[in-house]
């Protein structure tokens, strides 16, 4: 079993930043893939961002593309998400996840709690 644990959200105005993390202990993988969702209320959680456990490049939703970045520390089995350039349409619930495959499938085995951003405008 794995667990994970998010933090790093909270409140920004628009334009600002943040770096949410997420940390996972339990049984640990050396493949597979970690990644964030994120959900608004009334609408379908959706896919922001996954990286390799084994590293390389991060995938990206097109809404986040250029804005985010995902990133891994493998000594310390937490993966990062930062955010830049936020916008009011961020505001969402994000969730850690991770799955033994790749790519990260839309129903990862692992999910975290979730962490609330909120961009002000």
């Amino acid at each position: 079993q794995v667990q994970l644990v998010e933090s790093g959200g909270g409140l920004v105005q628009a334009g600002g930043s943040l770096r949410l993390s997420c940390a996972a202990s339990g049984r640990t993988f050396n493949r597979g893939t970690m990644g964030w969702f994120r959900q608004v209320p009334g609408k379908e959680r959706e896919f922001v961002a996954s990286i390799k456990w084994s590293g390389g490049s991060g995938y990206y939703a097109d809404t986040v593309k250029g804005r985010f970045t995902i990133s891994r520390d493998t000594a310390k089995n937490t993966v990062y998400l930062q955010m830049n350039s936020l916008k009011p349409e961020d505001t969402a619930v994000y969730y850690c996840a991770a799955d033994l495959s790749f790519p990260m499938p839309k129903a990862p085995d692992y999910w975290g709690r979730g962490t609330l951003v909120t961009v002000s405008s």
